[in-house]
């Protein structure tokens, strides 16, 4: 069985889509969630979907990164999946995972990344720009913000008269269909190597 952890932040709406995706899978399986923020919405949605969660702070993740990565090795951790995780992955974290990281960012990367560059202020930046499309991206985690390698993406359009809302809205969507399904494809393809 490949163990997988999910790394969040916020409400858990692509988190929870992933565990639903995974539950009563034959190789791989949601094993735990790590968040950063303690209010984050995303840790009673996984713990009534019966996951595993753990709370590391922002300053342990900084400062003692090594405190999450003998966590994870000591819970058999394969891959991680970052669902709206708004910390950039340590260099420890990184390296102890070589390319078993991956993040899903509401844009077609390489626009609209990078630092600052999450949920609303995407959308906000992408209406700014005037942009006729946008989408979604599932990539790497390297040691920059939305820079590593690039697996899938999924664009839809926008419209003159949508508010950064119907970006979102419609962005959310792609996500959903998609981020478990690459991911499961992903994890199939390393495991096979």
């Amino acid at each position: 069985m490949v163990n997988v952890a999910i790394f969040s932040s916020g409400s858990g709406s692509n988190a929870e889509a992933l565990i639903r995706y995974f539950q009563n899978h034959p190789t791989i399986r949601i094993k735990l969630l790590i968040f950063n923020r303690k209010e984050a919405g995303v840790k009673t949605k996984a713990e009534l979907l019966g996951i595993e969660t753990q709370y590391f702070s922002k300053s342990e993740f900084e400062s003692r990164p090594k405190l999450v990565v003998d966590f994870l090795k000591n819970e058999s951790i394969d891959f991680i999946l970052l669902a709206g995780f708004l910390l950039l992955v340590p260099k420890e974290i990184v390296e102890s995972f070589p390319e078993r990281i991956l993040n899903i960012h509401p844009a077609l990367l390489p626009a609209h990344g990078g630092k600052g560059m999450y949920g609303i202020n995407v959308h906000r930046e992408v209406r700014r720009s005037g942009a006729k499309s946008t989408g979604m991206s599932i990539h790497l985690v390297d040691l920059e913000f939305d820079k590593g390698k690039i697996l899938f993406q999924s664009a839809c359009p926008v419209w003159e008269t949508d508010s950064e809302s119907d970006i979102a809205a419609r962005v959310l969507k792609l996500e959903h269909l998609h981020y478990s399904l690459v991911a499961e494809q992903y994890i199939k393809s390393i495991k096979e190597k």
